[in-house]
C-alpha cells in the first residue's frame, strides 16, 4: 500500500474515478550483506540458514549440503556466531554495528542526493540476508513512486558470492512487481581513484596516530574458495589491483604491504595466504613485530572486521610474538567515503537525471 505521506496526483486526462498515483521518483537502493536481528540462538539460526543456503555462497548440491547444514552446522554454529556478535553488539540501539553504520551511510548519502538533485531521488537500504529484505524495500520504493531504480551493492570488488547474489535478489524482487521500474545495477568500483584516495588517507591517518610505525600493512580481503577463481570469478584479481593502486598512491615499495584473505570456511582450499596464518608467520619468521591491518573489501565495519580481525587475527599475531597491532577501520560513514559513494551513484544516474 502506498504511504499516505507520499505526494500523489490523478494523471492528466484520466477518468474521474482513476486512483491517485504517487509522483514519479528515481530510487537508489544500497545493499549490504546482512545481519541477524539478534545474537540469540534462533535469530542466529534464521540468519545463518538463509546465508549458508545461498547457492552463490555454497554451491554444493543441495542433497549433499542441506543435511549437513541443517543437522550439524546449524545445531552448533548459532552458539559460536552468537557469542561473536554479542561481543560487538550495539546494545544501545539493539542492533549490529553493520546495521548502525549502514543506516548512517544511507542518511549521509540521502543528504548528498538532496544537495545534488533535490527531492527527485529517494535513497534507502536493504540487506541480502536478514532485514530489511531486498523484497520489502523494492516493493516499498515502487509503491512510493520510484519508476527507475538504481541498485548499489556496497562491495568495491565484484564477487559472485557478494555482488552477484545481491543482484540476483534484486531481480527476484522485481519479478514480484506488477509495474516494474526501469532498473540498473552499479558495477564494482575497486579501482575508482576517489576510493583509492580515501583508503590511502585512512592509512596515513592511522600511521600518523600509531605509537610505533607499522613494519607492514596487511591488506586483508574476505576469502573465497580458490575454485571460484579458476571458474572465472574476477574477485581475486580486483583485490590484487586495489592493493597495487593503494601501494602506488602511498608511494611504498612492495615490502611495505601484503595481500591476504580471511574468513576461511569448509574443507576446500581458499584464496591464499590466509590472514590468520600469515600474521603469525610474519611475526615468527619475518620479524614483523608491528603491523597494521586494513580490510578494503568491506564498506562498513562488521563481524568480520570488529571480531575476526580485531580479536581473532590480532590474537594470532600476538601469540606468535607480535607486539603492536593496529586495525584501520573501514571507511564507514566518513565524509570521504560518502563522497566516493555519492559520486559513484551520480555517475550511474546519468541519462536518468541531470
Amino acid at each position: 500500500m502506498t504511504d499516505q505521506s507520499v505526494m500523489t496526483y490523478v494523471p492528466e486526462h484520466a477518468a474521474k474515478d482513476h486512483p491517485r498515483v504517487p509522483r514519479e521518483k528515481i530510487g537508489v537502493l544500497i545493499a549490504n550483506l546482512g545481519t541477524p536481528d539478534g545474537y540469540d540462538y534462533w535469530s542466529m539460526r534464521r540468519y545463518l540458514n538463509e546465508f549458508l543456503s545461498d547457492r552463490r555462497v555454497i554451491d554444493y548440491a543441495p542433497w549433499k549440503w542441506q543435511p549437513l547444514l541443517q543437522l550439524i552446522i546449524l545445531t552448533k554454529r548459532p552458539f559460536t556466531s552468537g557469542a561473536a556478535y554479542k561481543s560487538i553488539w550495539n546494545e544501545d540501539k539493539g542492533e549490529s554495528p553493520l546495521m548502525t553504520i549502514t543506516k548512517d551511510q544511507t542518511a549521509a548519502i540521502t543528504d548528498r542526493m538532496n544537495d545534488m538533485f533535490g527531492d527527485r531521488v529517494m535513497v534507502d537500504f536493504c540487506m541480502r540476508y536478514g532485514n530489511p529484505s531486498t523484497f520489502s524495500k523494492v516493493h516499498e520504493m515502487v509503491a512510493k513512486g520510484c519508476t527507475k531504480l538504481l541498485f548499489f551493492p556496497l562491495y568495491p570488488q565484484y564477487a559472485g558470492a557478494t555482488t552477484a547474489t545481491a543482484n540476483d535478489q534484486f531481480f527476484r524482487a522485481l519479478m514480484k512487481e506488477k509495474w516494474q521500474p526501469a532498473a540498473r545495477t552499479v558495477p564494482a568500483y575497486f579501482d575508482n581513484p576517489q576510493y583509492i584516495e580515501a583508503l590511502a588517507k585512512s592509512v596515513e591517518a592511522a600511521y600518523a596516530k600509531a605509537e610505533k610505525t607499522p613494519d607492514l600493512l596487511v591488506v586483508s580481503y574476505h576469502g573465497m574458495p580458490k575454485r571460484y577463481l579458476m571458474e572465472g570469478d574476477p574477485y581475486h584479481c580486483q583485490c590484487q589491483k586495489t592493493t597495487r593502486l593503494l601501494k602506488e598512491r602511498l608511494g611504498w615499495t612492495d615490502d611495505k604491504i601484503a595481500t591476504t584473505f580471511q574468513s576461511v570456511f569448509g574443507p576446500e582450499e581458499w584464496l591464499r595466504p590466509y590472514t590468520v596464518e600469515e600474521v603469525a608467520r610474519l611475526a615468527q619468521e619475518d620479524g614483523k613485530k608491528n603491523i597494521a591491518v586494513i580490510a578494503p573489501a568491506f564498506s562498513a565495519d562488521c563481524i568480520e572486521t570488529l571480531e575476526e580481525i580485531n580479536e581473532e587475527i590480532q590474537e594470532s599475531f600476538v601469540e606468535a610474538g607480535g607486539e603492536s597491532f593496529t586495525y584501520i577501520p573501514c571507511l564507514n560513514d566518513e565524509p570521504a567515503h560518502i563522497d566516493v559513494l555519492s559520486q559513484v551513484i551520480a555517475d550511474n544516474l546519468k541519462g536518468w537525471i541531470g
